[in-house]
């Protein structure tokens, strides 16, 4: 059994951890949602860049795209198709995590008339952080729009500019994707995750 004084030593360093961590979450977050306005919700206003990086959003398990993965597709479609960018990089898993999402997502583009001359895909594109760092060095990009929902293009732009591509983001926001999802995906997992990919910019650096 402890005694009184353990007990006020426990819960003072069980509260003192909890505030740490409350620090660093709103911290990193603050950080992150900073790159608000690297985002460009008019396509008409959208700067020229080479090339627009659309990311994976997941599949469904019947082998088709995901609602978020769609849009995202198609947003990255239109952005071609308007003359904001020259070619596309669909980033994402090749399979060997979940599911395929890159071939998913180039089939898309292709059959939507992009020509395949014009598509590159990053297979290795595991999650985000990755999926950033490997467009700046497996690809050598150095200026870009990224596709995403908005909720992830934080993030993006986040990893992105600070890799030293010169990003801007534009949204994919079509849905909607269902509360649950929502709740899930957008606040929660993104809450977390943000904490994630500064530590990971800060501290750890991992490279690929």
């Amino acid at each position: 059994m402890f005694s009184l004084n353990k007990r006020v030593l426990f819960f003072s360093l069980v509260l003192e951890f909890a505030v740490l961590g409350m620090l660093l979450v709103g911290y990193s977050n603050f950080t992150i949602l900073s790159w608000r306005d690297r985002i460009e919700t008019d396509m008409a206003s959208l700067e020229k860049k080479p090339v627009a990086i659309v990311f994976g959003g997941g599949m469904k398990e019947d082998g088709t795209m995901s609602d978020m993965q769609f849009d995202r597709v198609q947003a990255g479609v239109k952005l071609y198709q308007e003359g904001k960018v020259k070619r596309l990089l669909m980033t994402g898993d090749d399979g060997a995590w979940r599911f395929n999402e890159v071939d998913a997502m180039y089939d898309a583009v292709v059959a939507a008339g992009v020509p395949d001359e014009d598509v590159e895909i990053d297979p290795h594109g595991y999650n985000t952080y990755r999926s950033c760092y490997r467009a700046k060095h497996q690809f050598d990009i150095n200026e870009a729009i990224v596709v995403s929902q908005r909720f992830h293009l934080y993030r993006i732009l986040y990893f992105c500019n600070t890799f030293g591509i010169d990003a801007v983001g534009y949204p994919a926001d079509v849905g909607p994707y269902g509360l649950v999802g929502t709740i899930r995906t957008m606040w929660i997992r993104e809450t977390l995750a943000r904490v994630k990919g500064w530590w990971q910019v800060e501290v750890t650096k991992p490279v690929y």
